[in-house]
C-alpha cells in the first residue's frame, strides 16, 4: 500500500454521517492488516482487537472499533501511535472513515495482562467525504515546527494528526540529522486536560514519526533512526525523543 498518497486525503471523522455497514470483505481485510502492522518497539508486547462500537463507550456512528493493549513499560505510548497510524492510512485506502478516539473506553481494560491505551472508530463512508485539499487544514506555520532544509516533506508532515490538534513536535534540521523533540510543558499545547497532555501526546509523537518516515522514503532519502527516552525530569520545554541520521 501506498502510505503517502494516503496523507493527502486522511481526515478524522468525528462524526460517522451518512456512510455504510462495513462489510465482512473489509472486516477479513482489517483483521489480515492488523497482523502484519510494524510496531516502532518490537519488544513491547502489544494486542490489537477489533470490537462492535456498542462494546466501548464510543458513540459516534461508527461501525466498529479497533482497540489498543499494550505492556506498559518504557516508549509504550510511541509505540502505539507509530502502530495505530498504519492502519489509520490503511483504513482510509479502502474508504473507510477512521477516528482515533482518546476518551473511549471498551468493556475490557485488560487483555491477556496487557493495558487498554486507545481505540480508533471506524466505518466506511462515502469517496466525497474525505479530505479534498490537505493543505486547508489547520495546522502550524511551518517555522512553528521544523527549523533547517525542510527536504521538501516538512510541509506534508507537519498535517499528521494529533490529540486535540496539538501537534506537539518539533524538528531541527542540522548537519545531516533530523533531532525531533516533542513539547510537554502541561497545558501549553492545546485545550485538553493538563493530566491528559502528556499521554496524549506521547501518542501524538508516534503517529509523527510514522508520518516522517513515510515522507523521507517517498523522497528516496535513507535513514537510520535513534529512539530516545522521553523524559518528564526537566524544566526544559522540550524532550528530544529521536535522531535520523540521514
Amino acid at each position: 500500500m501506498n502510505y503517502y498518497e494516503q496523507l493527502f486525503k486522511r481526515k478524522s471523522f468525528h462524526f460517522f454521517v451518512g456512510g455504510k455497514p462495513t462489510d465482512e470483505e473489509d472486516l477479513k481485510s482489517i483483521r489480515e492488516f492488523i497482523g502484519e502492522v510494524t510496531p516502532l518497539f518490537p519488544d513491547i508486547k502489544t494486542e490489537i482487537v477489533l470490537v462492535k462500537e456498542n462494546e466501548t463507550t464510543c458513540h459516534r456512528g461508527a461501525d466498529y472499533c479497533i482497540l489498543f493493549y499494550s505492556e506498559p513499560k518504557g516508549e509504550c505510548l510511541r509505540n502505539i501511535g507509530y502502530m495505530g497510524e498504519q492502519i489509520d492510512l490503511y483504513l482510509n485506502s479502502r474508504g473507510i472513515g477512521a477516528l482515533w478516539y482518546g476518551i473511549g473506553k471498551p468493556k475490557a481494560t485488560r487483555v491477556n495482562g496487557l493495558e487498554y491505551v486507545i481505540m480508533i472508530a471506524f466505518k466506511r463512508m462515502p469517496a466525497n467525504s474525505f479530505r479534498k485539499d490537505m493543505y486547508k487544514s489547520k495546522r502550524k506555520p511551518l517555522e512553528e515546527i521544523w527549523s533547517g532544509d525542510d527536504l521538501g516533506i516538512a510541509n506534508i508532515v507537519r498535517f499528521a494528526p494529533s490529540a486535540c490538534n496539538t501537534q506537539p513536535w518539533y524538528v531541527e534540521n542540522k548537519e545531516k540529522e533530523l533531532s525531533i523533540y516533542r513539547y510537554k510543558k502541561p497545558g501549553k499545547r492545546g485545550i485538553m486536560p493538563v493530566n491528559k497532555v502528556m499521554f496524549y501526546n506521547k501518542i501524538d509523537i508516534g503517529i509523527f514519526l510514522f508520518i516522517l518516515e513515510v515522507c523521507l522514503k517517498e523522497k528516496g532519502i535513507s535513514f537510520d533512526r535513534q529512539s530516545l527516552p522521553d523524559t518528564d525530569d526537566s524544566e526544559l520545554e522540550m524532550s528530544k525523543v529521536a535522531v535520523y541520521a540521514l
